[in-house]
């Protein structure tokens, strides 16, 4: 479960957080949850829903202690340093960009989040698939190159 899912929460709690440290123990601590739950995942949802709302759980508890310790809840509102139309674009381009990576297939999928939300190095990424350098490299490339096209298809 960990191996599978991982990325994806990640990549859904630093969608909340905006922030890698907290992402990063958020996601331990989803896992970490789940794993020691009195209240084991039943097979009702998929599991990266059940990760999923977990993970949200935990950000809003994180939320609920940081202001309580003095600090701030971020808004949910644009900044008044953006328009609204100016952030409903990036939104609007963040979604776009989200499910032309979800549509991509295998093997481009997991290196690009590999390399992009996870941060590794193209000689870890190697190494998580067996593979060389060189090939998670042009790997990485080849999938840059495919979500440019698909975005690139969207626009028009």
């Amino acid at each position: 479960m960990y191996e599978t899912c991982y990325m994806k929460v990640y990549s859904f709690v630093m969608t909340l957080a905006g922030n890698r440290e907290t992402a990063q123990e958020i996601t331990q601590d989803t896992f970490f949850k789940a794993m020691t739950s009195k209240q084991p995942f039943r097979g009702e949802a998929q599991q990266l829903s059940w990760l999923c709302a977990i993970a949200k759980n935990l950000y809003t508890d994180e939320l609920r202690r940081n202001s309580r310790n003095g600090g701030e809840i971020p808004e949910a509102t644009p900044d008044d340093s953006k328009d609204l139309e100016q952030s409903l674009t990036d939104k609007d381009q963040c979604f776009l960009i989200h499910r032309a990576l979800h549509e991509l297939e295998e093997p481009y999928k997991e290196v690009f989040q590999l390399r992009v939300f996870g941060e590794l190095s193209f000689s870890q990424i190697a190494s998580i698939f067996g593979k060389t350098e060189s090939w998670a490299r042009v790997t990485y490339h080849r999938a840059r190159m495919k979500l440019k096209e698909r975005l690139d298809e969207n626009e028009k």
